[in-house]
């Protein structure tokens, strides 16, 4: 039996993983891994449930304030405590087959890299880990000999359709977004775009943060740069195109003119199942497509003037460096300032682009100290973008 450790097992990529491995168990009649570490944040009651529910070795919340609530949730169990940044770390770096990569943002690089450093297999969820220091942790994925699993629903629908083809057959590859709520609303109309209606997404259960960068397309200007880097393709030759049934979760198009698609429900069960279970397959609960049903599948392209995340995205490519981890770091201060509503929908795009202009001259980063250094810089100059918008 494997060993596996879950990082962000309380937020929504964790509660699929749970349904999953409860699908696993079902097939095999008994345990499907070993549970190492489980880690969470704030909510400590559904850290604890994972942990009792997975009979995990130990339980650590990312919030130091919040031991003694794990400590009291966990009382009975047999389940370790603990909490805080340091203890984050070294439950990453427990021996684990497989680790599940789903903290949100780049909180999740340092404890995915300790993961990564102990040989671990990692099914990763979280972006940032490529975004923010792409060539960097592939680096750090090839020293230490694990295999990395992409668990987006698009890279991971790549990643099946590429099993098996050349980097010379490869002629593009096509992410498709669903566009979200507002890809036909006037830019007037995205003015004045509330948080309550970005996080009202049209085909996918999510979290909060993710949901709303979906409805905004950066979530797909960042699936563009892990595109990147996970299937080394030049930026030029990654498309995206909005499919609003959300069916169709990636496209490669071949030398020979042939296009192989990847259809299923939206469901992120189904990329964590693929990566669990990987290289088998195993029987999941999720809805089966009935194409009768459906059809039609739409595609159109998308609006450069409601969504410019895309272009940003392109920029941060190909100025390289850290200019990708720029643009992220901007952006998640610019969605906090949204979700608080101090700054309009529109504005997330317009303080991202305007701290990209403002670091333009950042060195490369040699180091992942670099990288984070980066990444505060970029925060603390979108913050005040922000306070200059919100005065």
């Amino acid at each position: 039996m494997r060993r596996l450790s879950i990082l962000g097992v309380s937020g929504s990529i964790g509660e699929s993983t749970l349904r999953v491995i409860e699908a696993m168990e079902a097939a095999r009649g008994g345990p499907a891994f070993e549970v190492v570490a489980v880690t969470g944040n704030a909510n400590v009651a559904a850290l604890a449930r994972a942990a009792r529910r997975l009979r995990a070795d130990i339980a650590v919340s990312a919030d130091p304030d919040a031991l003694p609530a794990l400590r009291e949730a966990l009382a009975g169990s047999g389940v370790e405590a603990a909490a805080g940044g340091q203890a984050l770390l070294e439950a990453a770096g427990r021996p684990a087959d497989v680790v599940m990569s789903a903290i949100i943002g780049t909180a999740g690089l340092a404890p995915t890299l300790a993961a990564v450093r102990a040989g671990a297999d990692i099914l990763l969820a979280n972006k940032e880990c490529l975004v923010a220091a792409g060539a960097l942790f592939l680096d750090e994925i090839g020293r230490a000999g694990g295999r990395l699993l992409p668990v987006d629903s698009e890279h991971n629908a790549l990643f099946q359709i590429l099993s098996g083809h050349e980097g010379a057959e490869i002629e593009r590859l096509v992410l498709t977004a669903s566009g979200g709520p507002f890809r036909t609303m006037s830019r007037e109309r995205m003015r004045r775009v509330t948080p309550a209606e970005a996080r009202a997404h049209p085909s996918w259960s999510m979290g909060e943060r993710i949901t709303i960068d979906s409805a905004t397309l950066f979530n797909k200007a960042l699936e563009m740069i892990e595109a990147w880097h996970l299937f080394d393709v030049p930026p030029e030759r990654i498309e995206v195109v909005v499919h609003p049934q959300s069916v169709v979760h990636a496209l490669v198009g071949l030398v020979d003119g042939s296009m192989l698609a990847h259809l299923g429900p939206p469901d992120m069960a189904v990329a964590i199942g693929h990566a669990l279970a990987y290289p088998g397959r195993v029987p999941l609960p999720v809805d089966r497509l009935d194409l009768a049903a459906l059809g039609q599948l739409a595609f159109e392209p998308p609006d450069p003037g409601r969504f410019p995340a895309l272009r940003l995205a392109r920029e941060a490519m190909a100025a390289g460096g850290v200019a990708p981890c720029v643009m992220n770091g901007a952006k998640e201060i610019a969605l906090g300032a949204f979700i608080a509503g101090r700054v309009g929908f529109l504005e997330i795009a317009e303080v991202a682009e305007a701290t990209m202009a403002h670091l333009a001259d950042l060195a490369p980063a040699t180091d992942l100290e670099a990288v984070f250094a980066a990444d505060a810089e970029a925060r603390r100059v979108a913050a005040d973008l922000v306070r200059a918008r919100a005065a």
